[in-house]
């Protein structure tokens, strides 16, 4: 994979603020690094970034929020991503680039308006809900390097306290990141290692490393619901143009 001095910039940029707002709003890396990362590197390559750098992110954000973490819930949802990393890793390594943008964009466009748009009255709870979105976040997560908003549907509709639940997603999402990575390894040919500079990656970790530092402190005057939204917007443009560049390979325009 070669990238140019500006596309280097922007992903490390991208992973910089990715990583500021999951510490501010407990999810954004993701969200905004998928569908960017899909659009410089390719939608195997950058989801492959993702996942590698989401699960060093998410270890770095467990331990900053370590005392707020639900490890009942963590351990009811983090072993059955597996169940859905598997099929993901499959989709991926049979789905030509340009229809797999337009899956990687539409899936994160799509989970945005769930999260966005679910009705406040629903509500549901049990393990059985909980596994599910383990399941569909594994998937997802796999596809599109984003576990959050499967996760999210569920913590809105059982009414899962937003502190608690910001602070689990983390260690989910080391989990599923880990497990996408792991699969897409093992059954494609391309190495996410072999094929990126070697200066990428410490660049990436200290950019990942001061975002979390500032988040840290701007997460003190900042509300959890704008950061939300800003995360929100983003998160939408980026997996729009992705879309939309995945519809004109896929046919030509």
């Amino acid at each position: 994979m070669e990238l140019s001095v500006w596309a280097f910039v922007f992903i490390v940029a991208t992973i910089f603020v990715g990583a500021l707002m999951q510490r501010i709003a407990g999810m954004g890396l993701g969200l905004l690094g998928g569908p960017v990362l899909s659009l410089v590197a390719g939608p195997v390559a950058g989801i492959l970034i993702i996942n590698v750098l989401a699960s060093v992110n998410a270890i770095m954000q467990t331990i900053s929020v370590r005392e707020n973490v639900d490890w009942k819930k963590f351990w009811l949802i983090g072993p059955v991503m597996a169940l859905g990393a598997l099929p993901g890793a499959w989709v991926v390594h049979n789905t030509p680039s340009g229809p797999l943008q337009v899956l990687v964009g539409g899936l994160v466009l799509l989970a945005l308006l769930v999260t966005s748009f679910m009705p406040q009255r629903m509500r549901v709870d049990g393990p059985q809900y909980a596994v599910a979105s383990g399941v569909a976040g594994g998937f997802m997560n796999t596809l599109a390097g984003i576990a959050g908003p499967a996760i999210t549907v569920y913590a809105q509709a059982s009414r899962w306290p937003a502190q608690t639940f910001a602070a689990t997603l983390q260690p989910l999402f080391f989990v599923s990141g880990a497990l996408s990575l792991l699969f897409k390894e093992i059954s494609g040919d391309v190495s996410v290692f072999a094929t990126t500079p070697v200066i990428f990656w410490p660049l990436c970790l200290v950019a990942m490393i001061v975002g979390i530092f500032l988040g840290t402190r701007v997460s003190r005057r900042v509300p959890i619901v704008q950061a939300r939204k800003l995360a929100v917007i983003l998160a939408t443009t980026g997996a729009a143009v992705t879309m939309f560049r995945g519809i004109s390979a896929t046919f030509g325009a």
